[in-house]
């Protein structure tokens, strides 16, 4: 049963009231966990004081330990807590973001503003990237690879097997969207660079920084330290005297090797410290991956195959332990205590070095394969969003034929939807019409509803059924004082793309907006009829938005082959209403000079039917 977005909506915010009463029974326990470690310390430094005070007698020395001992598992105990908080506090932020979504519109997810290039094809026109974007408004991607799938899944159509492969992907991922929340959360505790970041590291710099690990003697020594500070620890406490000296001298060895290898043993650990959470993390995710039995071909394909004695959620999920254990130093204490007696760095190292030997390669792999999850988990949520979206039915031959057709970044209280569909063979429709009536809107969302088909998603439509265009637009041509181009030869550069994408591409469509604004309007009369005549006798169809009456009638010397659309106004009473409707021929009532009169210009009522104001 489809939902509605009334009822998705209440469900994010119950997700919400739900994550925020759990962030408070974590915070709670966090509270408890510090009250006592603080009677813990205070209980050690009562038994040092008794020590003192009376005299060394073993029996208190063994006690001494007990402490110490049950602080290092509230220690182990708040590590986990606070990985359990920070995972509430990430999934509170997905659910609170989507319901920012749906209300206003607002994604805190990156707006894709990197990938803006006005020399694409389509892509500045139709606003794909960049501030109330396309991209912004999907995008729930946080790793850069992830962004840069999503973004190139836009900027270019996939084949026909692809399209309809990713239909199912994105299909199956919205019937498992609670899952996927989870998913994101797991994500969202780091910097979009930080997983290339660790995949860069396990490549090219780890094997260089291990290699000192690899010393025999020093791991058999690190191997046997631990065995020796405990027995020296034990003997002295039932014996003292020269077995306490003995742990002094196996201290002092201890803190020479540490000084020595310092730089090495700081660069290794610069390039993880911090990151514990964010594999363990990451495990969650990958694991996800692996237990479910995907169904699409299209996940199936890219879906890393792991080695099934050890999956790579569980090898994550161990090197997560790994930097956990490494961060102690982090704590001046614990690390100088556990590096001093124990050579807690080294083993760490140690530890990390057969780790990246046997695990390495598919972890770097696994990295990957989460950034494509995340690419198509964007357009997922954003078809569990919008339950009026509707998959397009890919033509194989020419078509376009659509029903309520809508610009998906329109609200839904403000979008108005119309139905448009081309003829069998290709033809140029030219759509005129008043200032602000909808023209240009009505280019973007076709061109707009054509690239969310061709990337797989669903699109603004109760139906659409089209084949696979190559777009070019001509929409936004402005002038630029740094590369010295005026309005007007940028305009010719566009053009000049266009006639030879037409040229050379196997499927063009044309969708162009206003043509030669840059000159006087005898020459852009004249350069739009003789554009218009080079896409028919190229057979290339073209949506055509223009003020120019006089281009649409050229239908009569071109019947079958030009088309006319247009989008008007109603005037009742001086005030003039747009419907955004489109509807066929040429447009017969214009709002210039109605406009004109506002801010103080009056014409005289004859000359007004004689001359064009559009």
């Amino acid at each position: 049963m489809v939902k509605s977005k009334d009822s998705i909506l209440k469900g994010y915010q119950n997700n919400v009231t739900v994550q925020e009463a759990q962030l408070k029974e974590i915070n709670k326990s966090l509270n408890n966990i510090s009250l006592a470690r603080l009677g813990l310390f205070l209980a050690e430094i009562f038994l040092v004081s008794i020590t003192i005070y009376f005299g060394y007698y073993w029996p208190v020395g063994v006690l001494m330990c007990v402490p110490i001992l049950a602080f290092m598992v509230l220690v182990k105990r708040q590590t986990a807590k606070e990985q359990e908080l920070n995972y509430a506090e990430k999934l509170l932020f997905v659910y609170q973001n989507e319901v920012n979504v749906i209300l206003n519109g607002k994604n805190k997810y990156k707006d894709g503003k990197e990938f803006e290039d006005e020399y694409h094809p389509y892509s500045s026109d139709l606003d794909l990237y960049g501030h109330a974007s396309l991209f912004a408004f999907v995008n729930r991607s946080n790793t850069v690879n992830g962004m840069k799938l999503l973004a190139g899944s836009f900027i270019k159509p996939a084949d026909l097997k692809t399209i309809l492969d990713r239909q199912a992907a994105i299909t199956e991922l919205t019937t498992h969207i609670d899952q996927t929340f989870h998913f994101r959360a797991g994500l969202q505790n780091h910097k979009p660079e930080q997983l290339e970041i660790i995949a860069y590291k396990f490549e090219h710099q780890l094997p260089e920084q291990l290699k000192f690990t690899q010393d025999k003697l020093l791991r058999l020594y690190t191997a046997v330290v631990p065995f020796l500070t405990f027995g020296l620890i034990l003997l002295g406490t039932l014996y003292g005297g020269l077995f306490w000296k003995g742990l002094g001298l196996l201290a002092f060895v201890n803190v020479v090797l540490n000084y020595v290898y310092s730089k090495r043993i700081n660069v290794l650990h610069a390039g993880f410290s911090g990151s514990a959470s964010l594999l363990n993390a990451i495990s969650g995710t990958v694991k996800w991956t692996e237990e479910r039995k995907w169904e699409s071909a299209y996940i199936r394909g890219f879906l890393t195959r792991q080695d099934l004695e050890i999956p790579l959620s569980k090898r994550i999920k161990i090197l997560s332990g790994i930097i956990n254990s490494f961060d102690i130093r982090l704590n001046m204490l614990l690390g100088t205590i556990f590096n001093i007696f124990l050579l807690w760095d080294f083993r760490c190292a140690i530890r990390l070095d057969k780790w990246h030997a046997g695990s390495s390669d598919q972890l770097v792999r696994g990295l990957y394969t989460i950034s494509q999850f995340e690419e198509l988990i964007s357009l997922a949520t954003f078809n569990y969003n919008e339950p009026d979206l509707t998959f397009p039915v890919i033509s194989e031959t020419f078509h376009l034929e659509t029903r309520e057709l809508g610009h998906p970044l329109i609200k839904d209280d403000k979008r108005v939807v119309n139905d448009y569909s081309f003829e069998d063979l290709p033809t140029v429709d030219v759509v005129t019409g008043s200032n602000m009536a909808g023209k240009s809107t009505f280019l973007r969302t076709v061109g707009i509803n054509m690239v969310l088909a061709y990337s797989g998603a669903p699109v603004c439509a109760a139906y659409m059924k089209v084949s696979i265009f190559e777009i070019l637009t001509y929409m936004r041509i402005k002038d630029s004082l740094n590369d010295q181009t005026s309005t007007f030869k940028a305009e010719l550069n566009r053009l000049k793309m266009i006639l030879e994408g037409v040229r050379t591409l196997a499927h063009p469509l044309v969708l162009i907006d206003e043509m030669l604004r840059g000159t006087n309007s005898k020459d852009k009369y004249l350069g739009s009829k003789v554009f218009i005549q080079q896409m028919i006798s190229k057979k290339s169809p073209a949506l055509f938005a223009t003020h120019d009456l006089q281009l649409s009638e050229m239908i009569h010397q071109y019947p079958d082959t030009l088309r006319n659309y247009h989008f008007d106004i109603q005037l009742a009473e001086g005030e003039m209403n747009f419907d955004y409707k489109l509807k066929e021929g040429a447009c017969k009532t214009f709002n210039a000079a109605l406009l004109l009169k506002e801010i103080g210009l009056s014409f005289d009522p004859d000359e007004l039917n004689q001359v064009n104001l559009l």
